[in-house]
């Protein structure tokens, strides 16, 4: 079917060319007619295709209710109950997940650390600031995320990192993150080695 759609497109066009150079406007609606022949044969093309395609969609959603329709009879009563202890035992689990009534009041274990989003900012002590300002000691940063980390930090898991001085990190406008506190952690690392070496 196409390849008279090209046959026609072909041979309209060379009528086009003979009648711009005879300046014939018979020649012209030859072409025209032979285009919209063309065109008529695309559309009837598509149609039936489309028609095609519908049918045999059919006929596999027919040939799947069949076949489901066979597993459902086969099944026996114990495979049935079988299903209904998987279903209790996934039920049962789902409840003690939920907390119970009392459970919420703040005496749980602390929670676990935020892994998506973006991580809250540390509250720096002023002392601290100060000190890590100064300091070249290496935190990381994650592209697209305000915050500098140390590299223990457990949001970071398999994020790519990029690796940058603490006092470069302020100064490009990053931000300490709350869960590894890399302010207080590098400040009190800081202190701790001055106060060895005196």
């Amino acid at each position: 079917m196409l390849y008279i759609v090209l046959v026609l497109v072909l041979a309209a066009l060379g009528l086009l060319v003979a009648a711009l150079i005879t300046a014939n406007s018979l020649w012209a609606w030859i072409s025209i007619g032979l285009s919209v022949v063309a065109g008529l044969l695309l559309v009837f093309d598509w149609l039936r295709r489309r028609k095609k395609r519908a049918a045999e969609a059919d006929a596999d959603s027919e040939q799947t209710d069949a076949e489901d329709a066979e597993e459902a009879d086969d099944s026996t009563p114990a495979e049935e109950s079988g299903a209904d202890d998987e279903k209790k035992s996934e039920d049962a689990e789902q409840t003690v997940l939920m907390p119970a009534a009392g459970e919420l009041d703040g005496t749980e274990e602390a929670a676990e650390p935020q892994r998506t989003g973006d991580p809250g900012e540390e509250k720096s002590d002023p002392e601290d600031v100060a000190i890590v300002s100064e300091l070249e000691t290496e935190v990381v940063v994650v592209d697209e995320y305000p915050r500098y980390h140390v590299t223990s930090c457990a949001w970071l898991e398999s994020r790519d990192t990029i690796p940058l001085g603490i006092g470069e990190a302020r100064q490009l406008g990053f931000t300490p993150c709350a869960l590894c506190t890399p302010d207080a952690e590098v400040a009190g690392q800081h202190r701790d080695k001055t106060k060895a070496d005196s």
